[in-house]
């Protein structure tokens, strides 16, 4: 029978049968669930876990070991009531959900599913709240440790990737990249340009990198196609590979880079949790404090953070990485 975490002082707890996550993104926040995702598994070994997410997020979802089932989260409104209505039969299916997104939208979906005691997420009202009061001055990761220790999952250990690792195509062999190599991620999410150091200096710095012997290599999207041709006019032995790899092409690279380079974006998160040398560059608009990407070990990842991207020179974050 499957054992149910629950708190110190209650009677034996009711088996857990089915379990619902909910994790809608971005790709940052999605990566630092790993670890979350992992723990609530190795909790509830023998019960049926669905995980709710969005669009973009379903094939990586569903690709993970840790869940029976990936369903889409459509976001209905009050214009589609057939749709809402859907949603909440499907919400109120549940034994125990975990609600790591712990957003404005969840916290409407906690009252939709009829407020059930078995529900852990931030909002009141239920016997699993996470009632810490300085949860929102936390680090996500430290958060939803804290967040699950407080439904009874007291061991959220760092996520196995080797799933992810496995299932890379484009690999340094593949590709005929030789050691040393270093990624640079110069995109960004579209709504943030603030977060994007000034291009000319991702092509400052790939000439630097490829002086001194590492070839740079562009990851992102098909989206920043034009960063990396902006790379290559300063720095031509720079290699394009935007539009070309999957998520965990970019793990299967960054698990052998020399080191990795970019804005406060999800590659740089993946990145440093395979272990590669990391350093990420925030702005005014982000606070590493809450959001910077977590290595496995002390000083694998850097962060320079100023206020203005335009202010940081390229000196500077050479200097960090040597």
């Amino acid at each position: 029978m499957t054992q149910t975490p629950h708190r110190a002082g209650q009677g034996a707890p009711a088996p857990v049968h089915d379990v619902l996550v909910i994790r809608l993104g971005a790709l940052g926040d999605f990566i630092h669930s790993f670890a979350p995702f992992q723990a609530i598994r190795q909790a509830h070994p023998q019960a049926r876990i669905t995980l709710l997410t969005t669009r973009p997020f379903l094939e990586l979802a569903r690709s993970c070991p840790w869940f029976d089932e990936v369903v889409e989260d459509e976001r209905p409104g009050l214009a589609t009531p057939g749709r809402l209505l859907a949603l909440r039969q499907f919400l109120r299916g549940f034994d125990r959900v975990y609600d790591l997104q712990t957003s404005g939208r969840t916290a409407r979906y906690f009252r939709l599913a009829g407020k059930p005691a078995g529900w852990s997420g931030h909002v009141p009202g239920s016997a699993l709240a996470h009632g810490n009061p300085w949860r929102n001055d936390m680090h996500t990761r430290a958060r939803q440790r804290d967040q699950l220790r407080m439904a009874g999952i007291e061991s959220v250990p760092e996520p196995e990737i080797g799933w992810l690792l496995a299932q890379a195509r484009l690999t340094p062999a593949s590709l005929g990249l030789e050691q040393p190599y270093g990624l640079l991620v110069p995109g960004a999410s579209p709504g943030h340009p603030a977060k994007c150091w000034p291009l000319r200096r991702y092509g400052e710095l790939a000439t630097i990198l490829a002086e001194r012997g590492i070839r740079p290599v562009v990851v992102g999207g098909m989206a920043e196609k034009p960063l990396a041709q902006g790379v290559q006019a300063l720095c031509p032995t720079a290699l394009d590979l935007t539009g070309l790899t999957t998520i965990a092409d970019v793990a299967g690279l960054a698990a052998h880079a020399w080191a990795a380079v970019g804005n406060d974006t999800g590659p740089m998160h993946l990145a440093a949790l395979t272990g590669c040398r990391c350093l990420t560059l925030f702005c005014g608009k982000g606070d590493p404090a809450l959001a910077a990407p977590m290595g496995l070990v002390p000083g694998q990842v850097r962060v320079l953070w100023v206020r203005d991207m335009a202010l940081l020179s390229v000196q500077r974050v050479a200097a960090a990485l040597w």
